[in-house]
């Protein structure tokens, strides 16, 4: 009997978050072991409740999601989202440019099929969130990775973006709050990054997810908010802002000149159909979370749970010999860096599960997110500060007498 292989197209798909480690982790689990996951960004496993916004508003308008809505979304739900953005400064928008997804996910999926095939190529960081760089795979088309720079505070290298640039680049992603580094670019750094995109005539997405997730007296600053005169695709969404990530509810929206870009909207449009519509009892939750920052800010300021997770990890992290880190400020993630000499590390891989096999803490390696040495690891912050600490501990531990064989 032959057995049933799977598409060539899956050969370069990888989630390391949810991968090796992931499983190993598992397994030790279902023996009894208590493992410390920190492979991925999941509020709700870590105490972080339900904002009590959002359960009123579903309980009130539940009959409202009995039936299909719009393919493109609930319009309270949309004009919410709408009202936002206008706040963020992103021009020439109404409610018709949005499209509500199951999660950001399945709007990256949406937004690159009617855009990229074979031959095609497409900008996007390292280190990136492996969403993007697999949904190019998917599209059979190539990812093409630019560096952002640790030394520059995670900044995109802009030289080496143009250096990358060939006449098959269709789109630049910009990912900003970032994962898996946590920074935040300033306003300079993205006026330069549309001065690519409008250079080369590109597509701009831009990840925005984590933007209600700044601390530190950061401004985030919306990428189309800085470019009228181009297409640009932005992306968000409720799932780590407001503790819904089961929920999937991510948005895209279109902003600047929409005139160039109609045929590939018509195309986003057919595969929003194909799918009838998104989740509708998630949609209305979106009015009432974008009506209550309230609950959002509360967790990012001195006391604010995310503020202390981020302190209690980085006061080990200072300890940890061997261990630097560029401090993040944003988000829930930090991406540090290992001496590689000092440790022998030859595989990132092999490190995440020696860490785990000794001390029961899940982290993901840096090839998780297409970084190409093996020096660096991503560590999920969402543990109370006291486990947080004692996560890192176990790190500091670990690392005082390892070396790879």
């Amino acid at each position: 009997m032959n057995m049933i292989q799977k598409s060539e197209k899956m050969k370069r798909v990888h989630s390391d978050i949810r991968g090796p480690v992931f499983e190993e982790a598992n397994r030790m689990r279902k023996n009894g072991i208590d493992v410390l996951r920190l492979n991925t960004g999941n509020p709700g496993v870590f105490g972080f409740g339900l904002p009590e916004s959002l359960r009123a508003s579903i309980l009130d308008h539940i009959d409202e999601a009995v039936p299909y809505c719009d393919l493109r979304g609930m319009p309270a739900a949309r004009q919410a989202i709408y009202e936002y953005h206008l706040t963020k400064g992103l021009p020439n928008i109404n409610a018709e440019d949005i499209f509500i997804g199951n999660g950001v996910s399945e709007l990256v999926t949406m937004a690159l099929l009617p855009l990229l095939g074979p031959g095609d190529e497409m900008l996007i960081p390292s280190p990136d969130y492996s969403l993007w760089t697999n949904s190019v795979h998917l599209c059979g088309a190539t990812p093409v990775h630019y560096v952002c720079d640790e030394q520059s505070c995670w900044y995109p290298d802009l030289d080496d973006i143009r250096s990358k640039i060939t006449p098959k680049t269709k789109a630049l992603l910009v990912i900003n709050p970032n994962n898996p580094t946590g920074a935040v670019y300033p306003e300079e750094i993205l006026l330069q990054l549309a001065d690519i995109a409008r250079e080369h005539n590109l597509v701009l997405f831009s990840d925005e997810i984590y933007d209600r997730l700044v601390m530190d007296g950061v401004k985030h600053t919306s990428l189309g908010s800085l470019c009228p005169d181009l297409f640009c695709v932005t992306f968000n969404g409720l799932s780590k802002s407001h503790i819904v990530c089961g929920f999937r509810c991510g948005w895209m929206i279109i902003s600047g000149n929409k005139e160039v870009g109609k045929e590939y909207v018509a195309g986003i449009q057919q595969i929003a159909a194909m799918r009838l519509c998104a989740n509708a009892i998630m949609q209305l939750a979106i009015p009432a979370a974008l009506g209550d920052p309230e609950s959002t800010e509360a967790m990012l300021v001195p006391g604010g749970r995310l503020y202390e997770q981020r302190e209690a990890c980085c006061r080990v992290l200072d300890t940890v010999e061997g261990v630097t880190y560029v401090k993040n400020h944003a988000a829930f993630y930090i991406f540090p860096k290992l001496d590689i000499k000092r440790f022998n590390i030859h595989d990132d891989q092999q490190f995440a599960f020696d860490f785990l096999h000794e001390k029961h803490v899940m982290i993901i390696p840096g090839r998780g997110f297409s970084w190409p040495e093996p020096d660096h690891f991503r560590i999920v912050m969402l543990p109370e500060p006291d486990k947080m600490a004692a996560a890192m501990t176990a790190l500091k531990e670990f690392l005082a007498d390892y070396r790879q064989k």
